[in-house]
């Protein structure tokens, strides 16, 4: 399965992208010979508890899941298999919360934290640990991310060989011409629910992918 791990609705402060218009585009990407089977909504600095997509997504068959992507004092973090007991251990709108207590929490609750993309300039994870800044809990990363600017993606993709860390890929829209740019490939065709993404990640057999590779 081609997931985008990361994306943003209007719900996410900076963005202009309906959950409605994602699935469309969605089909405009399959109808190009793309594949993408579904998408997260990572909305920024909230996890998104009463919102059901389920009907959009039986609609226009695409596989809607939500996440988090949340602020540290080490740069941005990807969250998924958000519960209620993680919302209620960790304020999802402290923008300067410990990104080692996020990545433990989310653990304990049965969910999963790492770093979003990490190669970005000023805020990225390669630029803590430069400064000496250590992340032993870390295994996984963003490798790909459909809104780096040039270099940060191969800062990103330098990190994962330097350290070998496993790499996600996920667009980062905020536009919804822009989902799908960049996926995670799952060689499984059961992800239904977003304790299967947990499990597939933890797993570890995934890899980051471009949309044109699905073609």
């Amino acid at each position: 399965m081609f997931i985008d791990l990361h994306s943003h609705s209007v719900s996410s402060d900076d963005s202009r992208a309906t959950v409605e218009q994602f699935v469309k585009w969605v089909g405009v990407l399959r109808k190009k010979g793309f594949t993408i089977d579904g998408f997260v909504l990572t909305e920024h600095r909230k996890f998104d508890m009463d919102k059901d997509y389920s009907s959009l997504a039986e609609q226009y068959s695409v596989n809607i899941f939500k996440g988090s992507e949340l602020d540290t004092a080490h740069g941005h973090f990807l969250v998924y298999g958000v519960t209620e007991g993680l919302t209620k251990s960790i304020d999802f709108g402290n923008v300067k919360m410990d990104s080692h207590e996020l990545m433990e929490a989310a653990e304990f609750h049965g969910g999963i934290a790492f770093p979003a993309h990490p190669g970005r300039f000023g805020i990225g994870l390669v630029e803590y640990m430069a400064a000496g800044e250590d992340f032993p809990e870390v295994s996984i990363v963003e490798r790909l991310n459909g809104g780096g600017r040039a270099g940060e993606n191969e800062r990103a993709i330098e990190l994962c060989e330097q350290k070998l860390y496993l790499g996600t890929g996920g667009s980062d829209a905020h536009l919804a011409s822009h989902l799908g740019a960049c996926l995670t490939d799952f060689p499984t065709d059961d992800i239904t629910c977003e304790a299967d993404i947990v499990q597939a990640l933890k797993a570890g057999n995934f890899r980051a992918v471009r949309i044109e590779e699905t073609a």
